[in-house]
């Protein structure tokens, strides 16, 4: 695990299943425009969740890329679930600010609902295509902007599921330190 301090607050990187940060209390899921279950995080986390956060999406649903909107966990085991719509990389132009909005707006929402951690994938490295290279440090930026602004918010977990996404995830956290 890589592990930063930023005025007091943790950022870290892990290799793991965003489905199982019981120490966590939102998790963000990588979602689609329509808060449907697919493939990649947002296949594990509706699976993991189970039928009713579907349900409980459906009436928020289309969300924008950038856009960030919160449901219960229902069977996950943390409070909250933040959903994102990343960009799809070379479509959703100009791509990295779409990104760099998910992070910001989902940072900003957990802590409206004073909440002190949370879970982050590598949104839109997957199936959207987002270089991970690149996603990594919009990502970082972003947390190293947001983050010191938030009243509730002290933890923020990148959990990545491939090795070579943590050690890249990893080596950008470490260019954000003090």
């Amino acid at each position: 695990m890589a592990q930063v301090e930023l005025n007091g607050k943790t950022v870290e990187c892990v290799r793991g299943d965003i489905t199982r940060q019981d120490d966590i209390e939102v998790v963000v899921n990588a979602a689609n425009a329509q808060l449907m279950p697919g493939g990649g995080v947002a296949g594990a986390i509706h699976s993991a969740a189970g039928p009713g956060l579907a349900e409980e999406c459906q009436p928020m649903a289309p969300i924008r890329p950038g856009e960030a909107v919160i449901s219960s966990a229902h069977n996950l085991p943390n409070q909250y679930v933040i959903h994102c719509l990343g960009p799809v990389y070379g479509v959703d132009e100009p791509s990295d600010q779409w990104l760099a909005e998910c992070y910001r707006n989902a940072l900003e929402l957990a802590d409206s609902k004073a909440v002190e951690s949370i879970a982050f994938p590598a949104i839109s490295a997957g199936a959207f295509g987002y270089p991970v290279e690149g996603a990594a440090e919009v990502a970082m930026n972003t947390v190293k902007q947001v983050l010191p602004r938030l009243e509730n918010v002290k933890r923020v977990r990148f959990v990545l599921f491939g090795a070579s996404d943590e050690q890249v995830f990893s080596r950008c956290l470490s260019t954000i330190g003090p």
